[in-house]
């Protein structure tokens, strides 16, 4: 494993760089909107904004990376969005926020399919997954760690917004100063919702609720927290416990998905997150219960995205996975883009425990259409399904696809070690 990761750490740690300055702005939003006065509903389409960006960028960042290079590609979009994360204190509107958030979700989308484009390329065949596996982790610990870094500063103030803008300038050196030229990276077009659909209906429905949940859970938290009177400081506690759930659940779910059947796997998961949203909803007014939710719907949210990844898989011809995975992300970034309106909205009608009733209501829904699909198709045994590779949410279609090819290969080559064991009659 040292070996592997001795030729990617330096893109593994400014990817954790990164992470450290959008995670701090993420939580930032509901800290800083909720200061100035800004309602669920307003804050709603602010998180809502990123997603649409993102989404714009998944697209169009590797026509512009075919273009001009990724080095060019990376270091204009680094720029714009540590230039953005200092304009939110500049220009605190709701309508200027949301053009902000468009473009870091803009920014940020296009730098995840640069800098997975040389993640893909450093790594082999042999070397993909824990490739992979890694660049997740990071991804995570960033995260987590940027909610350390905002109990430094005052929200009320600039300070976070400019360390945050910092963090992600910083997070350029160790990366465009060790990375090789890779070719242009190429990602396949998308697979049309209604093919992607007919071939996996519980993957493209599961996919677009659980980009609903990722959604609320990552954008509107901190609103939650803000509005229920939590200080700065536990609210940055909430926000990491959403995270570490993954963290800690991610392998042992992982584990299950290659010995059973996924649907069922995805039906306990997703009453998991239903069950825990309740648990954050009737505690009103206990921190712990919260927090535990917190940990327990967060820990389920990432998991439930690699399985829904994976169980689509199954059912796909190995040629149609790359188009499946452009796809998928289109439609988690549709659901990504709709939750947090929807959730605002709740919060702005019923107050801030709605944050839940949404969250719940989604896993719900999930859990339901996975028991309906249960009826509806056979699934495959488990020796003919495609491994499992934990996979973020916030991953472009490069890691996705990348992925995909991993759980191929390794598939086959466990499908084949058993024949090759048995003795020649």
């Amino acid at each position: 494993m040292f070996q592997v990761l001795a030729g990617v750490w330096a893109l593994l740690l400014g990817v954790v760089l990164i992470m450290l300055g959008n995670g701090m702005h993420f939580t930032l939003i509901g800290l800083r909107g909720g200061i100035e006065g800004f309602s669920a509903a307003e804050l709603a389409i602010v998180t809502s904004g990123y997603f649409i960006g993102f989404l714009s960028g998944a697209r169009l960042s590797p026509s512009l990376i075919r273009r001009v290079g990724h080095v060019r590609v990376f270091a204009a979009l680094g720029s714009f969005m540590s230039a953005g994360l200092i304009a939110f204190t500049l220009l605190t509107e709701p309508w200027a926020w949301t053009v902000l958030r468009i473009l870091v979700g803009f920014c940020m989308s296009g730098i995840y399919v640069t800098a997975e484009s040389w993640l893909n390329n450093a790594a082999t065949n042999e070397t993909r997954g824990k490739v992979l596996s890694a660049y997740m982790i990071a991804q995570t610990l960033g995260i987590i760690g940027a909610q350390g870094l905002l109990t430094l500063g005052d929200a009320g103030t600039a300070s976070l917004f400019i360390g945050a803008s910092i963090l992600v300038s910083i997070s350029f050196a160790p990366i465009l100063l060790t990375v090789a030229r890779v070719p242009a990276v190429e990602v396949a077009r998308p697979m049309s919702l209604h093919k992607l659909y007919s071939g996996s209906p519980l993957g493209t429905v599961g996919i677009f609720l659980l980009g609903s949940v990722y959604a609320t859970q990552s954008g509107m938290g901190a609103v939650f927290g803000t509005q229920i009177g939590l200080s700065a400081d536990r609210i940055a506690l909430f926000v990491a416990m959403l995270f570490a759930g993954a963290l800690v659940l991610q392998y042992p779910i992982g584990w299950l998905s290659d010995r059973m059947d996924r649907r069922t796997l995805i039906f306990g998961a997703a009453v998991m997150g239903a069950a825990s949203c309740a648990l954050g909803w009737i505690n009103v007014g206990g921190l712990w219960p919260v927090m535990a939710a917190a940990f327990l719907a967060g820990g389920v949210t990432t998991p439930l995205y690699a399985l829904l990844l994976a169980y689509t898989n199954d059912f796909l011809p190995t040629e149609d996975m790359p188009a499946a995975s452009g796809g998928l992300v289109f439609t988690f970034g549709l659901g990504a883009i709709a939750g947090p309106l929807l959730t605002g909205w709740a919060m702005q009608g019923l107050g801030p425990f709605a944050f839940w009733l949404v969250l719940g209501g989604t896993f719900a829904a999930l859990a339901l259409y996975a028991l309906y699909r249960m009826t509806q198709r056979a699934t495959p045994s488990v020796d003919e399904t495609e491994s499992y590779l934990g996979v973020l949410p916030t991953a472009s279609p490069v890691a996705v696809e990348a992925a995909g090819t991993w759980a191929v290969e390794q598939a086959e080559a466990n499908r084949e070690e058993p024949e090759e064991a048995a003795p020649s009659s």
